[in-house]
């Protein structure tokens, strides 16, 4: 947003410099980012008028002119300027004049004739960068006065950067508001009162799309002169703000837009049939837009119609063929109120942008859009003359307003200042904003200029922007120190990362959202229903969320590989992310934490003493069983779509399944381009927080005993069911079994293995007998024979 201070000055005149005019808003959250003169210095430039020009006789494009600069006495000077006449008014630098580039101007004789001055082009002043000729005043500049102050260059242009909650400030009104609240100084905004209808001549207003457009005013004015001059001081605000002076209409139009922030539009009265509709496009509609774009509506954009065609696209540019020209006499003018999620978008998915569009996607005020009509009426009449038909309103449900509660002591709790009642009071007038008291609550109805007041936070923030952020004081923040209770039967999650960094791994942290072929390889998830597709993908390669960890570890490995670093051990903590019907907190998604792993390579790091064995199954498996210990887990044989069909598991923990590990299947393996399989693994989070409180038990000061039981057993014996038999008929004195050797080949019969376990027997009161010893062997050796069909190895 770009505008001229002086402007901004005849609405509102702090006594303020530039600079802490420039500070202020800054401060205020109207960032100033540029600030700049609208003219380099330079001095002793007046309006002169030329009198007399003649020929210089020794130069064939020179002339000498004897010009009033207003003392009383004509000076001679020698112009080289093609468009020099007499009766003209131009500026004139006068001797000892200095212009900008660090050119000086004295007496001289030019080709033998004497010049006293030179006649100056707005290049030579500095203030258009190309001219073809003398700067030409209007006929009523006065003769001597000094062209800085006749030209108002005593000015600067401030150009603001508004982020997008902040709507209202895409106007000089709303500058000014502002301004007037920061400051405290007196605001002057315009004055618009209701033209009197001179004609009786309307067209007919229908809302088609109520939701997308509740607001439109519409006007005819007859008997234009659109050829009519802009005034030359509204060329000037124009010029400063960004604009281009185009037409007398156009400029009024663009004008009323700087100044109270609601765009208009002008159709040519001429060219229109039958009543005027805001609706959305039909199939197949085509405009060719004002800027000669010609382009498809698509069914979601807003339009501006007649009975018979498409005028605009509405809150964003009118058509070619309905708008006005210098030939236009009858105009139809338009006001009107567009929701920002109707015009959002539109024009950047065409390719363009305009300024009625960045603000009407921002939100304009609803409030103000009858004014804005009748100021463009005001300023047509008196700039193009003509007659003003009456307003035609067409209205339906506009934005609710509800009211936002503000407590005092929260207000003060969380900009850390006292306050007090009465001056936030003070401070809501400043913005005028309308509130209601409840002791020291108040009750603020946001304007309709304000669509980012929706909660206390929002009227917390505009209470610090009005005391300044360089008032807020910078205090250290006080709280009560108090330890906080840690259960001893829940882990943090620190201390799970801290474990599994000892073990080797270190962390990842990737994206949740994911390929869709990932879900395919590693989740078998192909069917539409079962993704969870992203709207709007940052990047085609991430267009799902995730529903397991095993995506990224793999991409990772990936990477790694192609670093040459060929052991790799990774584990990533996350969410993934679930269809369910049932699911809190957010409706029908659940959203699990889990703790996923790889381990790739060799089991230890390279040494002469580690052999060079790659890691397995039971590496990851033993690392799993030191994260859970002392829980005791069981691993039972499953079939996963990421993990090998005969080398994975499911993770059983009380009976409950928390996780699956398992070397990667081969057929991904050979996709992923992998020298040989990595070992993966997935648990619950949420199952390793949960810890065991130690329950003390007595250390027996008497000698253990350790006795060796080989066994065979039918080679499809699953180990783990032969554990689970053994420890239903356990002795009492036995303290734990451990499996030592696992035997198939000469000595055990066919389709046989033969299985050795060591057995600790102990007492904590006593030594054992031999005796006891041999019962407990006997007790185990029988409880295998007649559970499994086992016999004991000769």
């Amino acid at each position: 947003m770009k505008f001229s201070e002086s402007w901004l000055r005849t609405l509102v005149n702090p006594t303020l410099s530039s600079e802490e005019l420039s500070h202020l808003l800054t401060m205020a959250g109207l960032e100033v980012e540029d600030m700049a003169p609208v003219a380099p210095a330079f001095h002793s430039v007046v309006v002169a008028q030329v009198l007399e020009v003649v020929k210089h006789p020794d130069a064939d494009r020179l002339n000498v002119c004897q010009v009033d600069i207003g003392d009383g006495s004509p000076k001679q000077i020698v112009c080289g300027a093609p468009n020099v006449a007499a009766g003209l008014k131009v500026p004139c630098a006068l001797p000892g004049a200095e212009l900008p580039g660090d050119f000086k101007i004295k007496i001289a004789k030019v080709r033998g004739i004497e010049s006293s001055g030179m006649l100056c082009s707005a290049k030579e002043l500095g203030i258009a960068e190309e001219a073809s000729g003398l700067l030409i005043l209007p006929v009523d500049a006065p003769v001597g006065q000094n062209i800085r102050t006749y030209l108002d260059l005593e000015d600067t242009v401030f150009e603001i950067k508004l982020t997008p909650n902040r709507a209202d400030c895409l106007s000089l009104l709303g500058v000014a508001r502002e301004v007037g609240a920061i400051t405290g100084a007196a605001t002057d905004l315009p004055v618009v009162v209701e033209v009197p209808a001179s004609i009786a001549d309307t067209r007919a207003v229908v809302l088609d799309a109520p939701a997308a457009c509740p607001l439109y005013y519409g006007r005819v004015i007859k008997g234009v002169n659109a050829k009519a001059a802009t005034p030359t001081w509204m060329v000037r605000r124009l010029e400063r703000s960004g604009i281009r002076a185009i037409s007398a209409l156009v400029d009024i139009t663009n004008y009323v837009m700087l100044e109270l922030g609601q765009p208009l539009h002008a159709f040519d009265n001429t060219k229109l049939s039958g009543s005027v509709h805001a609706r959305l496009a039909k199939a197949d509609e085509k405009l060719l837009l004002l800027n000669e774009q010609a382009i498809d509506l698509a069914a979601d954009v807003l339009t501006i119609a007649d009975d018979s065609k498409v005028l605009a696209m509405a809150g964003i540019m009118g058509g070619e063929e309905s708008g006005i020209t210098l030939e236009t006499s009858e105009l139809f003018l338009e006001s009107a109120f567009f929701a920002p999620k109707a015009i959002a978008g539109r024009a950047r998915r065409y390719g363009f942008a305009s300024d009625a569009s960045h603000r009407f996607e921002r939100g304009v005020d609803f409030g103000g859009t009858r004014r804005a009509i009748e100021r463009a009426t005001q300023l047509i009449l008196e700039i193009c003359g003509g007659q003003a038909g009456p307003v035609v309103e067409a209205k339906a449900d506009l934005p609710a307003r509800p009211p936002v509660r503000l407590r005092t002591a929260r207000a003060e709790k969380v900009l850390g200042v006292p306050l007090g009642a009465e001056r936030i009071a003070g401070l809501f007038k400043g913005l005028a904003l309308a509130f209601t008291c409840e002791g020291d609550d108040f009750l603020v109805t946001p304007p309709s200029w304000r669509f980012d007041m929706e909660i206390e936070e929002d009227l917390i923030e505009e209470i610090a922007r009005l005391v300044g952020y360089d008032n807020i004081p910078s205090l250290a923040p006080q709280a009560r120190m108090a330890m906080l209770r840690q259960p001893e039967a829940q882990r943090p999650a620190y201390r799970i990362r801290q474990m599994m960094a000892d073990r080797g791994y270190q962390e990842v942290v990737n994206f949740a959202f994911v390929e869709e072929a990932w879900e395919a390889d590693f989740a078998a998830k192909t069917e539409e229903a079962d993704l969870i597709r992203l709207a709007n993908p940052i990047a085609s390669q991430m267009a799902v969320m995730r529903s397991s960890l095993f995506g990224g570890l793999i991409s990772n490995l990936v990477t790694n590989l192609k670093r040459k670093q060929t052991r790799v051990r990774l584990f990533e903590v996350g969410r993934t992310f679930h269809r369910d019907a049932d699911a809190t907190p957010v409706s029908g998604y659940r959203q699990p934490w889990k703790l996923g792993g790889l381990a790739f390579g060799g089991a230890l790091p390279e040494s002469w003493t580690s052999g060079g064995r790659k890691v397995d199954f039971y590496d990851v498996k033993g690392d799993l069983e030191a994260l859970l210990a002392p829980a005791a887990l069981r691993f039972e044989k499953v079939a996963h779509p990421a993990l090998h069909p005969g080398r994975a598991a499911r993770i059983l923990l009380d009976g409950q399944e928390i996780g699956v590990v398992g070397e990667l299947h081969p057929e991904w393996v050979q996709k992923y381009d992998l020298p040989n399989a990595p070992v993966l693994f997935e648990l619950d989070f949420a199952v390793l927080k949960a810890s065991t409180v130690p329950a003390y038990a007595e250390v027996s000061k008497f000698p253990p005993v350790i006795r060796d039981l080989a066994v065979v057993v039918d080679q499809s014996l699953a180990l783990q069911a032969l554990i689970d038999g053994l420890k239903q008929g356990l002795p009492g004195l036995v303290q734990d079994i451990q499996l030592f050797d696992v035997y198939v080949g000469k000595g055990v019969p066919e389709n046989k293995k033969s299985l050795a376990f060591r057995i600790v027997m102990q007492d904590t009161q006593r030594t054992l007998l031999d005796s006891e010893v041999d019962a407990a062997m006997q007790q185990l050796v029988s409880c295998l024979e007649q559970a499994f069909g086992a016999q004991l190895r000769a």
